[in-house]
């Protein structure tokens, strides 16, 4: 195990959209070898969406750090404006959109990992045109130079 301390900036990760918005996984085993779990950002543009879907093998944490969003989790609509934090429970479907008028930004983290990448992750719902559209890259071998 590595001791060296690893940075990961926003920019560092390309954008992904499969989902919706512009989803960004930064500290992941990929990308500094994290063994736990991963994080990430989420910005979406007023009145997009994240597609529903749920993670079998870890509970979601999301941080509503601007705008306005409403985060569906089962059958409960909770309304966020920044500052407020949500859990989202294994197994349960959730859905997330962008209610207001200017950009919303949040960070989430999941733990545990699934027991392997593949299965973290159930989409129940696609965006129209994206079905084929890569997965955020969350495991797998870390990138060059990280800590493993």
């Amino acid at each position: 195990m590595s001791e060296r301390a690893t940075k990961v900036t926003v920019t560092d990760v390309p954008p992904n959209r499969r989902r919706g918005g512009d989803v960004r996984v930064l500290l992941s085993p990929r990308t500094v070898g994290a063994t736990s779990g991963f994080m990430g950002t989420l910005t979406l543009e007023p009145g997009e969406y994240v597609c529903e879907h749920y993670h079998p093998y870890s509970e979601e944490f999301v941080h509503l750090v601007s705008g306005l969003v409403a985060l569906t989790i089962g059958d409960t609509t909770l309304h966020l404006e920044p500052g407020d934090s949500a859990m989202v429970p294994i197994g349960v479907r959730h859905r997330m959109v962008n209610t207001g008028g200017v950009p919303a930004r949040a960070v989430f983290h999941l733990g545990p990992l699934a027991p392997r990448p593949e299965l973290g992750h159930v989409d129940t719902e696609f965006l129209p045109g994206a079905e084929n559209e890569p997965s955020p890259q969350v495991g797998g071998a870390p990138a060059a130079g990280t800590a493993t």
